[in-house]
C-alpha cells in the first residue's frame, strides 16, 4: 500500500494553488498597506491592482514559475518568483511615470506594497519547504525508489537523489541482470538483485517507483524489463540514455497514436513563441524611447567624424537560415560589402576613432533594437554572424547552423561569458557555439533577463572586440 503523498506539485492542483495564494497576496498586502497608512483604496489603486495581477500572472507564465518545482533546487523557485515580482512592479513604475499618473499613488504605499508582497511570497514558500524538509526527515511523504540497471546514467540518477534530498525521494539500490564484470565495480555493493527480484519486492510494497536506466540499444532487454513490470502496481519510469545523441530539446510529442522525441527543434514554440515577441516588443520599444538622447548623440558623433550614411546594413543569417539586413552604426569608412569578409583586428585602418570606440562599448549594435521590433532578431540570442563565415564554419564546426533554430540577438549567452569580438581561430568559433547551443538547450523568459543584467554589468567591452 502506498503512503499517501502531499499535494502533488507536479500537478495542476499544485498550480492552482500556488496562482492563488500569490494573486491573495498581492491583493492582501496593498489592502493592508492603504488601511495602516489611512490612504483610502479607490478607483486608481484598484486598477493598479488588477495590472499588478494580470502582469504578475503574465510573467509567471513566461518565466515558468507555476511549473513542478520538485525536481529543482529550492533557491531557483525563490529566485524566480522573485524577479517575477521586481520585473512587474518595475513595469508598473515605469508605466506610471511614462503616463505621468506617478503622482496619484502614495511612494509610501508602493513601496510597502512591494516589501511585503516580497516577504510573504518568500515567507510562504520558505514556510512549506520547512514543513516539507521536516516531514522528509522523519520519514513521512519520503518515497522510496529503485533503479534498473547499474549503468552510469543510473548512478547519476542515483547520486543526484542523494544530493536533493528535497526532491522526496530515497533510493534503496539497483537491480541488473548482467553479469558481475559488466558492472563498474565500486558500486556493485548497492546491487540488490535481478529484474525478477525487483518485481518481488515492488509486489511487496518496498518501493514505489522503479527507474529504468538501460542504454537506448537494448529496446528488446527493455520491453521484456517492462512486461514483467507489468505485473506490479509500481510506477514505472524509462530514463533514455540521451547521451547518446547530441539532442537539443528531446521534448515528447505525438503524431496522432505514434510518440515522437524531438531531436532539433526550436524551444520557442507555442505559447513560449508569443511571451519570448511579447517581450521583445516591450523591452525594444522601451531601450529606443529612453536611449533615444543616447541614440542621436551616437548619430551625430558618427556623421561628424567620417563621411557617410549614420547607419549600415550588413547581410546576416537569421532564424531558419534566412537572410536579414542587421542595423548597426556605422564603424568603418565606407566600402562596399565584399563577398570575401573580413573581420575587424585590432588597429584596424578601416576603424574610425569613433566607430572604435563604439565597437569597445557595443554602442554600435543599438540600432538592432528596430530589427528587433521588424521581427527580424531578438533581444536575445545567439549574435548574427555575416553570410561569409557562415558558409566557412557550417562544415567545420559541429552543429553550427543549429544556432538558427532560434533568432539571432543583440546580445547573448557567449557574449556575456567573454565570447565576443574577433574568432580568429576554429576554436573561438567552437566555443561560441557551444555557448549558443546550450543557450537554446535551456531558453527560458527567466534566462534572457539573466543574460540582459549581465550584458549591462559586464557585456559592453572585451578584450577581443576591436
Amino acid at each position: 500500500m502506498k503512503k499517501s503523498s502531499p499535494i502533488e506539485v507536479s500537478g495542476s492542483g499544485y498550480a492552482a494553488l500556488y496562482r492563488f495564494i500569490d494573486y491573495a497576496i498581492l491583493m492582501f498586502v496593498l489592502l493592508l498597506s492603504c488601511f495602516l497608512y489611512g490612504v483610502s483604496f479607490d478607483k486608481n489603486y484598484l486598477i493598479l491592482l488588477l495590472a499588478e495581477v494580470l502582469l504578475f500572472s503574465y510573467l509567471a507564465e513566461g518565466m515558468s514559475l507555476y511549473r513542478s518545482w520538485r525536481l529543482s533546487a529550492f533557491r531557483q523557485m525563490i529566485r524566480r518568483a522573485v524577479a517575477v515580482l521586481v520585473i512587474s512592479f518595475a513595469i508598473q513604475l515605469i508605466s506610471l511615470f511614462l503616463l505621468k499618473v506617478g503622482a496619484s499613488y502614495s511612494r509610501v504605499i508602493m513601496t510597502a506594497w512591494f516589501s511585503g508582497s516580497i516577504l510573504l511570497m518568500v515567507g510562504w514558500r520558505l514556510a512549506q519547504r520547512i514543513v516539507r524538509k521536516v516531514q522528509l526527515e522523519r520519514g513521512i511523504h519520503l518515497q522510496k525508489v529503485a533503479v534498473v540497471g547499474l549503468t552510469a546514467r543510473g548512478i547519476q540518477l542515483s547520486q543526484q537523489f542523494t544530493e536533493e534530498r528535497e526532491l522526496g525521494f530515497e533510493c534503496i539500490g539497483f537491480f541488473d541482470d548482467r553479469d558481475a564484470a559488466r558492472m563498474p565495480e565500486e558500486y556493485q555493493h548497492l546491487l540488490l538483485g535481478t529484474v525478477n527480484d525487483a518485481v518481488m519486492r515492488g509486489q511487496h510494497g518496498e518501493f514505489s517507483r522503479l527507474y529504468i536506466c538501460l542504454p537506448m540499444h537494448a529496446e528488446a532487454r527493455i520491453q521484456h524489463i517492462v512486461s514483467q513490470l507489468g505485473d506490479t502496481t509500481l510506477d514505472v519510469y524509462l530514463v533514455p540514455d540521451m547521451l547518446t545523441l547530441k539532442m537539443m530539446q528531446g521534448r515528447l510529442s505525438t503524431v496522432g497514436d505514434i510518440d515522437t522525441i524531438s531531436v532539433f527543434e526550436s524551444p520557442h514554440l507555442g505559447l513560449q513563441s508569443h511571451f519570448k515577441r511579447t517581450f521583445d516588443v516591450l523591452f525594444s520599444a522601451a531601450a529606443l524611447v529612453l536611449l533615444s538622447p543616447l541614440l542621436i548623440l551616437l548619430a551625430c558623433g558618427v556623421k561628424l567624424t567620417s563621411r557617410g550614411p549614420v547607419l549600415f546594413r550588413q547581410d546576416r543569417y537569421g532564424l531558419d537560415g534566412k537572410k536579414i539586413g542587421v542595423l548597426k552604426f556605422r564603424s568603418m569608412k565606407v566600402q562596399e560589402n565584399a563577398e570575401l569578409v573580413v573581420q575587424a583586428t585590432r588597429n584596424d585602418p578601416r576603424v574610425t576613432w569613433f566607430g572604435a570606440w563604439l565597437r569597445r562599448t557595443s554602442l554600435d549594435e543599438l540600432p538592432q533594437f528596430i530589427n528587433v521590433l521588424h521581427g527580424e532578431m531578438s533581444v536575445v540570442g545567439p549574435r548574427p554572424h555575416a553570410v561569409a563565415h557562415n558558409e566557412q564554419y557550417r562544415n567545420q564546426v559541429a552543429f553550427y547552423m543549429l544556432r538558427h533554430k532560434v533568432k539571432p540577438g543583440i546580445t547573448g549567452w557567449a557574449q556575456v561569458n567573454g565570447w565576443r569580438g574577433e574568432t580568429d581561430t576554429l576554436d573561438k568559433m567552437a566555443k561560441r557555439v557551444e555557448f549558443d547551443l546550450y543557450y537554446i538547450r535551456h531558453w527560458s523568459l527567466w534566462f534572457d533577463i539573466k543574460i540582459i543584467v549581465r550584458t549591462i554589468f559586464k557585456g559592453f567591452s572585451g578584450k577581443h572586440v576591436y
